[in-house]
């Protein structure tokens, strides 16, 4: 990607001066506003499991960084497991369909169930998700996701706590990516419609393995 094009002061635009930043337009989410989400969620997370022993699974790769630092928040006992998936689509929308790269190495059935997701977009993913892993009869199922769009063609779905919501724009860092990159981005951003456009199509935020 040719990051020529963006400012050199990118401190201007209130985007803190990493090279990794470059093609951010502006900082969505700081990195403190994600600590204290994440805080405060660890603690309504450890109320609602104080006696159990939750599975917490992690949907590669864009939640590893909010999973990450959220069961570090969390003081209760746990476990934890990973998905890997791959959306069916066009390059530009996705069918809601995914293909199973890498399925859950624990048993399910009869355990409290905790889905991280970093980004809830159209939501079709997500749902998929959430119907494959009731078919295997678990005690029950929540779902907790640092971002949500708001997006008026989304469909109606299980998102039991969410961080922040946020405007239908391309957005990037901590774990979410564009092209592999922006992931390890400390704050989440707008991603700067020229990065994308100079492709010659529109890319909406999609469900790639890790945003639903």
């Amino acid at each position: 990607m040719d990051t020529s094009i963006f400012s050199d002061d990118l401190q201007a635009i209130g985007v803190p001066d990493h090279k990794k930043a470059r093609g951010v337009a502006r900082v969505l989410i700081s990195e403190s506003e994600i600590r204290d989400a994440i805080h405060t969620m660890a603690r309504e997370l450890d109320e609602e499991y104080a006696d159990d022993v939750p599975l917490v699974i992690c949907v590669l790769r864009g939640a590893i960084a909010f999973m990450s630092d959220l069961v570090k928040q969390m003081s209760v006992p746990l476990e934890m497991d990973f998905m890997a998936i791959s959306s069916y689509g066009s390059s530009t929308r996705s069918s809601g369909v995914v293909r199973i790269l890498k399925d859950l190495d624990e048993e399910v059935e009869g355990r409290r169930l905790l889905i991280v997701e970093d980004i809830v977009d159209s939501g079709l993913t997500l749902q998929y998700l959430l119907d494959y892993l009731e078919r295997r009869n678990p005690r029950d199922v929540r779902v907790v996701a640092l971002v949500k769009k708001d997006k008026p063609d989304a469909i109606p779905v299980q998102v039991d706590r969410v961080g922040f919501t946020v405007p239908d724009e391309f957005v990037v860092g901590y774990g979410l990516d564009y092209g592999g990159e922006y992931r390890n981005l400390p704050f989440i951003g707008v991603l700067d419609p020229s990065v994308y456009n100079g492709e010659g199509a529109q890319h909406p935020q999609l469900e790639d393995p890790s945003q639903t």
